[in-house]
């Protein structure tokens, strides 16, 4: 990247990593809270931000890695040239999968098919990425559905019941047509919250807000039915909606009273302290104004206990590929770890199911190895087995730290965990 070799970037560092002690040693005088390793990497991260030259930028990132020090040991440079091709990895496939959701349109004439499969049969394609981008669009499943409508607030929604007792909603912009809500028996509650909100606001006079309402926002969307039908009945349509858990219960739903009341009270204030407003801005504050009042104007909520359990007692996860879950119960007062538990104690009688969806993954992998290498289809549905085995699992979890009275569960940071194995494993092949 700066074009030097690694002697060059070492002493360089060197050179950076004495003026920034030196520096530290200044001011550490007049802030004794942060410890020197601190404040090192601190300005270590600010000076390479800040950098104009590569060099400087390159032995600062050498520093960083090192943990803000020079390394005793020398640099192995095939660890390196493996750390380094990894990250270009992920990064590229970081820069597809962007290019990806560029929005492309749909082919509805099938031109762009047709122009495809012209281009494959009549031309050589440079390298093997290109030939995959001519063999996926003719693989491609069309979507013939039409795009979902997205309501981004919860009083587009109309919630009333019929004559049957049925729940029934109908949303502005579409009031002429009434749907009928089917669920589980998990969802009902829900749905049934949704109608009670609306039902309190309106026979409130509206003096009720409804930045209190369960629901918080919804879409509808076509999906395409498992069951073999007629073609009439091959799609219906599905009503997903986004709730916040915290207003179910008497309790938390007076916390999040108060953190709205509050950002509102913050809003008024701020435009109080300006010397004119516009009219817009007396209608926002005017409006804000109204809602603070609402606000004070509590929903029915049922009264429900909240749980509390031993700050001191933790409960630890670690998940992987090969152990897809293992726990562990730690008291970080004692520093003793109080019980472990495998997968397989997780799920008890419930583990073949588990097994089971081994084999149904391992099957359907080697099923579209085969379709890949044959240049088919190979997108293949999936069934719910494995979120009912995750459902099973974090039930497990919550029992586990009801029984030893935990106050909280730790869970890692997964974030692009298939990106990072995926580059690990492409970089170890090549």
């Amino acid at each position: 990247m700066c074009g030097q070799d690694l002697e060059a970037i070492q002493k360089k560092a060197a050179q950076i990593l004495a003026q920034i002690e030196k520096n530290v040693e200044i001011d550490k005088k007049g802030s004794p809270v942060k410890s020197a390793k601190d404040l090192i990497r601190a300005q270590l991260f600010k000076k390479h931000d800040g950098a104009k030259q590569a060099l400087i930028c390159c032995a600062t990132a050498y520093l960083l890695k090192n943990g803000g020090q020079l390394p005793d040991k020398p640099e192995e440079l095939e660890k390196f040239a493996h750390r380094c091709r990894k990250s270009e990895i992920q990064v590229q496939r970081l820069q597809d999968q962007l290019e990806a959701r560029i929005p492309k349109g749909r082919d509805l004439t099938g031109q762009a098919w047709l122009s495809t499969l012209l281009t494959a049969t009549t031309t050589v394609p440079r390298d093997n990425r290109e030939h995959k981008q001519w063999q996926d669009k003719p693989l491609a499943q069309p979507r013939t559905i039409p795009f979902p409508i997205l309501f981004e607030t919860n009083e587009d929604l109309v919630w009333s019941c019929n004559q049957a007792g049925r729940l029934c909603v109908h949303f502005k912009g579409l009031s002429e047509h009434t749907f009928q809500i089917y669920c589980d028996q998990r969802q009902l509650p829900w749905f049934q919250r949704f109608l009670e909100d609306q039902t309190t606001k309106r026979a409130s006079k509206r003096q009720h807000s409804s930045a209190l309402f369960t629901l918080r926002s919804a879409c509808i969307s076509w999906k395409e039915s498992d069951h073999k039908c007629r073609p009439w009945d091959t799609y219906y349509l599905t009503l997903s909606c986004t709730i916040d858990t915290r207003l179910w219960s008497e309790k938390e739903t007076e916390d999040v009273r108060q953190e709205k009341a509050a950002e509102t009270a913050e809003v008024l204030t701020q435009l109080s302290k300006k010397s004119s407003l516009s009219d817009t801005q007396r209608d926002y504050a005017k409006r804000l104004t109204s809602t603070l009042e609402k606000l004070n104007s509590p929903f029915d909520r049922p009264s429900q206990p909240r749980y509390q359990g031993n700050p001191h007692i933790i409960v630890g996860l670690s998940l992987g590929w090969d152990n897809p879950l293992t726990l562990a119960v730690w008291n970080a007062q004692t520093q003793e770890v109080l019980a472990y538990r495998s997968l397989k104690q997780l799920l008890g009688k419930d583990y073949a199911l588990f097994l089971r969806q081994r084999r149904e993954q391992g099957k359907q992998s080697h099923a579209r190895h085969k379709a890949q290498r044959q240049g088919k289809n190979n997108q293949f549905g999936t069934s719910n087995l494995g979120e009912h085995v995750d459902r099973l699992l974090a039930k497990a979890v919550v029992v586990i730290a009801q029984q030893y009275g935990a106050g909280s569960v730790a869970v890692p940071k997964l974030d692009n965990i298939r990106e990072i194995l995926q580059a690990e494993i492409e970089a170890k092949a090549e």
